[in-house]
């Protein structure tokens, strides 16, 4: 949902990659798609909206399903069960807030966790192991959001003063829809159902060159089918900025 990852001052603007101008460049030394040779996800979770023509950007159209994946079934239903409860008692302390900071989100709350139980330790473990590269430095804090039945996400670009190139997120108690849309060409954008306890993961274009939202309401809808308005969490894992991104 689910961040989708949305991170505290996200509307830093920055693009750090280039488009590829053809599809013989090296994708994998762009450092950008770590989780693709373990894993490719399922593309069928990724929908290219109608706006974005068959014949335009062909190569963009490939390389960003090489930086977006949708790894359905991650967690199991006792998983899910196990990482709600952790950060429930915390969660409930605090309020949904409609008022951000940069009015990017509404409806929201959220926390961050450096410390797990064994269990959810494990499942946390599992999830650096298939997004991030083996020797990747993350944040020490896991971040917990929690969009409230009528909340949503905005569209925009996650700060790289605060992250680095790799988000990868875990959906649990109920799906959502992402809808990511190109920087400088609107038109160009594409869908991602973020099914319940699947793991997403964004990196290189998808990180920087195209902003994301999680959809709300009546534009929850995949495929047709409006998605039930429930309330949504993400736990999300970060790499660690660039240092000459720390200033």
């Amino acid at each position: 949902m689910l961040t989708f990852s949305i991170l505290k001052k996200c509307k830093y603007k920055a693009s750090v990659y280039k488009l590829y101008k053809n599809l013989s460049v090296d994708v994998s030394q762009s450092r950008v798609r770590p989780a693709a040779e373990k894993l490719s996800g399922d593309t069928s979770y990724i929908e290219i909206l109608p706006s974005w023509a068959p014949n335009e950007e062909a190569d963009l159209r490939t390389i960003i399903l090489h930086h977006m994946h949708i790894l359905p079934n991650f967690v199991s239903e006792e998983e899910e069960a196990a990482l709600l409860a952790e950060v429930e008692p915390q969660l409930k302390k605090m309020r949904y807030e409609y008022d951000h900071w940069d009015n990017a989100i509404e409806g929201y709350r959220e926390t961050e966790r450096g410390k797990w139980n064994n269990q959810n330790e494990a499942v946390l473990s599992r999830v650096k192991e298939m997004a991030f590269a083996p020797k990747a430095e993350l944040l020490p804090y896991v971040h917990v959001l929690d969009l409230a039945a009528g909340g949503h996400i905005k569209p925009h670009v996650d700060a790289v003063r605060f992250c680095g190139d790799t988000i990868a997120g875990l959906c649990l108690a109920s799906s959502a829809v992402m809808r990511l849309t190109h920087e400088k060409k609107p038109h160009v954008a594409l869908d991602a159902l973020l099914e319940r306890r699947c793991l997403y993961i964004m990196s290189g274009v998808a990180r920087y060159d195209f902003s994301h939202a999680v959809l709300g309401g009546e534009h929850s809808v995949w495929r047709g089918d409006r998605l039930p308005r429930r309330r949504r969490v993400a736990i999300i894992c970060r790499e660690q900025p660039k240092a000459e991104h720390r200033q």
